[in-house]
């Protein structure tokens, strides 16, 4: 392994990016459509819209959880179901490209492999294990 080669830095940079991105996508949830917004939305398409505010909890607690390295393999697994139904619910109609009108799936599902990437790589050496 030379100087360039690191997996553990990998590993950390690959958890902390997605941490971000699942605390950010919670973020905009919570301050930009706003919990009622989020709520209103999951009803529009037809699901009961409690389930907004457990997406707000799931994104934001998720991506805190990642960004701390606490449990982050099973974190990554279990938050794998609320991007299959991002895809199977919102985006799987709108064709593949993210840059579709509507969003496609191909961002949810790059997601997907990362999120199975930190599950298979086990805990890290500075994290948390379950």
């Amino acid at each position: 392994m030379n100087r360039f080669q690191n997996p553990y830095l990998a590993a950390l940079l690959l958890r902390l990016s997605l941490g971000l991105m699942y605390l950010s996508h919670g973020a905009l949830k919570l301050f930009v459509f706003g919990p009622a917004g989020t709520a209103g939305y999951f009803a529009s398409l037809g699901l009961p819209g409690f389930l907004g505010y457990i997406a707000i909890a799931v994104e934001i607690g998720g991506g805190l959880l990642l960004l701390a390295g606490i449990w982050a393999r099973w974190v990554a697994l279990l938050l794998i179901p609320q991007l299959l139904g991002a895809i199977v619910l919102v985006h799987a109609a709108n064709g593949w490209m993210f840059a579709n009108p509507g969003g496609g799936w191909e961002y949810p599902a790059f997601l997907i492999a990362a999120s199975l990437v930190v599950f298979l790589q086990g805990d890290a050496k500075r994290s948390i294990p379950a």
